[in-house]
């Protein structure tokens, strides 16, 4: 299977989870004369949750598909196993505006009902990075890469790209307790992706992908 056809499918999916996430953006408006709404302002103001959830979602999604080009791109060899991995990664990816909702609608409290929806998020990025993760791993063996790396560097490259995974646990364990917890800690690794520059061990360009760094 030409590669180009993996990413084209791969980037439409991430389109529309990233666009189903704004969904959970509304408000009732200004309502009836005999039946007025509260003012904009009390509205937007007890929307901050959803808000708060589709920030950071839109970003965990942004910085998988960042990763996910660079990975892609690495890749030279294009199989039916790589196609079901990237099957299980999308699946979490679009199950993230889902959650998003869930996550929305019991408004960040720190209820039974709100941890579940902690936890419930919680897992669907864990999953996301378990998908990414089995993609990355697969790319590890085999004659697959444009540039193999050294078997000595494999256990750092393991860690660099799916350590978040780690992460996501400590954070859904956290929800079990503190769902607001749980958020700041999911929160802190996206802005780590986000803010982190150095070059991953993986960021290796195929010989058609013109001037590194893309």
């Amino acid at each position: 299977m030409d590669r180009s056809r993996l990413e084209a499918f791969s980037d439409g999916v991430f389109a529309v989870a990233i666009t189903l996430l704004v969904l959970n953006l509304a408000v009732a408006g200004p309502g009836t004369r005999l039946h007025p709404n509260p003012p904009l302002l009390h509205q937007l103001s007890h929307l901050w949750p959803a808000l708060a959830a589709y920030v950071l979602s839109f970003f965990m999604i942004g910085i998988i598909w960042v990763n996910h080009h660079v990975l892609i791109r690495s890749i030279k060899v294009v199989d039916r196993t790589l196609l079901f991995l990237n099957l299980v990664l999308l699946l979490f990816v679009v199950l993230i505006p889902f959650a998003t909702a869930i996550v929305a609608d019991y408004g960040l409290s720190n209820s039974k009902d709100g941890r579940v929806a902690m936890v419930l998020y919680g897992l669907v990025f864990l999953g996301m990075s378990v998908g990414f993760g089995a993609i990355f791993e697969w790319s590890l063996h085999g004659n697959r890469r444009y540039q193999p790396l050294p078997p000595q560097t494999h256990w750092a490259a393991r860690l660099r790209f799916v350590g978040g995974g780690g992460v996501y646990v400590i954070a859904i364990v956290a929800a079990l307790f503190n769902s607001i917890v749980a958020f700041v800690v999911m929160a802190l690794i996206a802005v780590y992706y986000i803010v982190e520059r150095t070059p991953t061990p993986a960021a290796t360009d195929s010989p058609d992908d013109g001037a590194p760094g893309d």
